[in-house]
């Protein structure tokens, strides 16, 4: 029998290190081919175990898909709450402060956590097919977690006169969604360079702070 850690309820050793490789697998596959079309026998395979330990370790897809977004939802958010305190825990220059946020911001989307972002594409695009519960855990896990994060330092902002917001959710909801827009009349052009990267960036920031700034 597998040891568990008795004070946690969770596996540790080998158990552990197969519970990873089974995540790590999952997120491979379900990032590659959605909810809807992965398969157990498929991530059996990417994460090199049989479906027989899977099954030791999850009850369904339904589960382990839940599991996997948790963990990688967690991963990602951790990433852009560090960026967030590093940039905006003290402001000297709100619009240079902001621009240098915007740029390290998009960082994680777009190279350290890309299986992460693929799998919210997936996500997108297969909601109507993907048990609730799982919905609930990623946003509560990730998306949200980080808007509350941002949400704070904007409120502090408006409090200290730098912006004018009566409502710091939205606007948080504005600044992520300006810094990393991409441009819809450039469908299937290829990866963004650096430079069209940028200059989306203090676009973003331009506008933010034309409709925010005191």
């Amino acid at each position: 029998m597998a040891s568990q850690n008795t004070a946690t309820g969770r596996p540790r050793g080998r158990s552990a290190d197969k519970r990873q490789a089974i995540l790590g697998g999952a997120l491979t596959v379900f990032a590659r081919d959605g909810y809807t079309r992965a398969s157990i026998d498929a991530i059996a395979a990417e994460a090199g175990v049989s479906t027989r330990t899977i099954y030791n370790h999850f009850t369904d897809k339904a589960e382990l898909f839940q599991a996997t977004i948790q963990e990688s939802a967690t991963l990602a958010a951790e990433a852009q709450l560090a960026i967030i305190d590093r940039h905006l825990r003290k402001i000297t220059n709100l619009e240079a402060d902001l621009l240098d946020f915007g740029r390290d911001f998009v960082t994680p989307m777009t190279a350290a956590h890309s299986a992460h972002f693929a799998l919210v594409r997936q996500i997108n695009a297969d909601a109507g097919h993907i048990p609730q519960a799982a919905i609930d855990v990623w946003q509560e896990t990730g998306p949200l977690r980080v808007r509350r994060e941002l949400a704070k330092h904007l409120r502090q902002w408006s409090d200290q006169g730098l912006l004018r917001t009566a409502d710091p959710d939205q606007a948080a909801v504005h600044l992520m969604l300006l810094i990393s827009a991409v441009d819809p009349s450039r469908p299937g052009s290829g990866a963004a360079t650096q430079e069209d990267i940028d200059d989306r960036i203090a676009a973003g920031v331009h506008v933010f702070l034309n409709g925010y700034r005191s």
